[in-house]
């Protein structure tokens, strides 16, 4: 059979005796193992079926629209804080599609963002309208003393919030303390999120794996200290953060390393614990003959799934083979699919690797996005998209190629991502940027909240000095604010020699009190429209929060409700402009002085005063 040749569904069970059913309404074909629970769950799968989600080109070069449908490019990752509300990061296609991000709404996706792109990013989301991504560097570093560029792959962060990117990291190249590439990145809390990807340079004293945390004020190195491996995935569950690591023969530090890490939430020690025995590998075979493992999560469960390792096995070691794993709080970890569940000894998936997995909420089952190991290789866009269903208990069912046949379309890549935000709901990227969606046609809503604007500005990056430009920047009041001193500096020069203007501040008039003794009422006008949001911090921690408030221009107030027991420290509002900010004129009749008004916020102290027992 030739890797891309139509593929058989094939029907398998880890266990008992087996009915085969043809369920034609789907044209699936499912195991059921009598009295099984889980072999029910397959059964019912709501009528959900796979289908292409055609995206069309937002605009031309030209700036005519496009009515034919084309894919978004490489799909780093592709998250949901809800059904219909997600995101996917691309590296674009090189032509109509730039590298940016893209929202699901419910209703379709939608070009998000032009800029913090990458060759292969991650997103995390912090919360429901905030959240991260590991993205590309950008041009401008001055190359090395023997004429290397400055490395740009996915080496840099932007902090998105209020439909805005909010702030950029990145550091100087060719340094000791310079960021490497990232591979991984979750969050525990809006305070509390974790990035890492390769092993610390040689040039370090320190061996151990690049790690970055974002702690709610700032963005810490913290490496994990002690093995050599690159981190390649991050999910979160029940409370903690589970990594998982790329084991090389070169890296090893230990007879068994093991393949997955946890981080413990902010101010729990030690932050890193290694994870050993993991029921994960078959007799003679190393842990450098197996992948790194993917992770997903739902809310019962962590599964982890790998494939073999690239190239040929280590010498002495039996190859690797598709093997999933599977964590409940209850159970432990149990292997779902691989050398130690097959009792008859048949292989599954032998010329497969796995490229993503997505817990589907609810079930009990996993879905494994595969590709042949020839493409991985060397990928093809006429490759097929695989994908398979399995369930806890090592049942596997709805394998499938993508598009299906007599579907008119053409293959669109290999499978590469896969995500499932909801049952019978999930989302699969080919590595040509083409969307698969699995739906039983169910509706989530409309959620356009904070992603209706095109965003085109990336801020400056915070670790990189900046040029002092030769005019004020653009005004960024409405972008994000710690109730600081805001400078209105967008000025825009008049054509005529006499005049030059600034932008007003979003904010102004701004006065607080507490009323009842324990609430916060916040009082300010607003030049134009805008979202805003108050949060209230002890330290480090979220104590309070208002939700996101789309407010009209004029005077405005919110109030926040306070906990006596954990008065805050700090405030922090969040602002996001909806329009653009009115100008004033800056130059007096006959004065030819520019002058910069400034606008003095109430100081977050005053905000708070000293609290209900001060």
């Amino acid at each position: 059979m030739s890797a891309h040749a139509p593929r058989p569904v094939r029907v398998l069970a880890a266990v008992g005796a087996v009915i085969a059913v043809s369920l034609l309404a789907t044209a699936f074909t499912f195991v059921l193992t009598p009295g099984s629970a889980h072999a029910e769950a397959l059964e019912d799968d709501g009528g959900a079926s796979w289908q292409l989600d055609p995206i069309v080109a937002p605009e031309l070069p030209s700036g005519e629209r496009s009515t034919t449908p084309i894919g978004l490019g490489p799909v780093g990752d592709i998250e949901f804080w809800a059904p219909n509300r997600g995101l996917l990061i691309t590296a674009g296609n090189g032509s109509t599609i730039p590298a940016g991000l893209w929202a699901y709404n419910g209703a379709g996706w939608h070009e998000l963002s032009t800029v913090c792109g990458a060759s292969d990013g991650r997103i995390a989301w912090a919360a429901a309208d905030e959240f991260w991504t590991i993205s590309n560097g950008r041009p401008g570093q001055a190359t090395n003393g023997r004429g290397e560029q400055p490395p740009l792959e996915d080496n840099t962060l932007c902090h998105f919030s209020g439909g805005a990117v909010v702030a950029s990291y990145a550091s100087l190249a060719f340094q000791a303390n310079s960021y490497q590439a990232m591979h991984a990145a979750g969050c525990l809390g809006p305070a509390d999120c974790w990035f890492a990807g390769e092993p610390l340079p040689a040039q370090r004293a320190t061996v151990g794996a690049f790690h970055l945390h974002w702690r709610g004020g700032s963005i810490v190195a913290e490496p994990y200290e002690g093995e050599g491996q690159a981190v390649e995935d991050m999910r979160a569950f029940d409370g903690q953060l589970y990594e998982s690591v790329r084991i090389t023969s070169a890296a090893r530090t230990q007879a068994e390393p093991p393949a997955l890490h946890l981080i413990n939430p902010e101010g729990i020690t030690p932050a890193f614990e290694s994870i050993l025995g993991l029921p994960l590998y078959g007799a003679g075979e190393f842990t450098e003959a197996l992948g790194s493992l993917h992770l997903s999560a739902d809310e019962g469960a962590l599964w982890a799934a790998a494939g073999p390792a690239p190239g040929s096995p280590p010498e002495g070691s039996a190859p690797g083979q598709v093997t999933i794993a599977r964590y409940t709080p209850e159970a432990g970890w149990s292997q779902v699919l691989g050398p130690q569940t097959s009792p008859s000894g048949e292989e599954l998936f032998p010329n497969d690797v796995v490229t993503s997995i997505a817990a589907e909420p609810g079930t009990e089952t996993a879905w494994v996005a595969l590709d042949t190991r020839s493409d991985s290789e060397a990928p093809s866009p006429t490759a097929p998209a695989i994908v398979a269903r399995v369930s806890a208990d090592g049942t596997v069912s709805d394998e499938q190629t993508l598009p299906a046949a007599g579907e008119g379309f053409g293959p669109k890549g290999a499978a590469a991502k896969i995500s499932c935000p909801a049952p019978h709901d999930c989302w699969l990227a080919s590595t040509q940027g083409w969307l698969f969606h699995l739906t039983d046609g169910e509706s989530f809503g409309v959620d356009n909240e904070g992603f209706t604007s095109l965003i085109t500005f990336r801020p400056p990056d915070e670790g990189v000095p900046q040029v002092i430009p030769d005019t004020p920047p653009p005004d960024d009041s409405g972008l994000l604010g710690e109730v600081p001193a805001a400078i209105s500096t967008d000025v825009e020069k008049a054509t005529g020699p006499t005049e030059s203007r600034v932008a007003v501040p979003l904010l102004s008039d701004i006065h607080s009190r507490l009323v009842r003794g324990s609430t916060l009422e916040l009082s300010f006008r607003l030049a134009v429209k805008a979202r805003i949001r108050l949060i209230a911090k002890r330290h480090r921690s979220t104590v309070a929060s208002t939700p996101a408030r789309t407010f009209s221009a004029g005077k405005r107030k919110l109030l926040l409700a306070l906990n006596p027991h954990r008065w805050p420290t700090k405030l922090d509002l969040e602002t996001h402009a909806l329009a653009k900010l009115p100008t004033v004129s800056l130059r007096a009749p006959g004065n030819d002085t520019v002058t910069t008004g400034l606008f003095v916020a109430t100081p977050a102290a005053s905000l708070l005063g000293s609290g209900p027992f001060g």
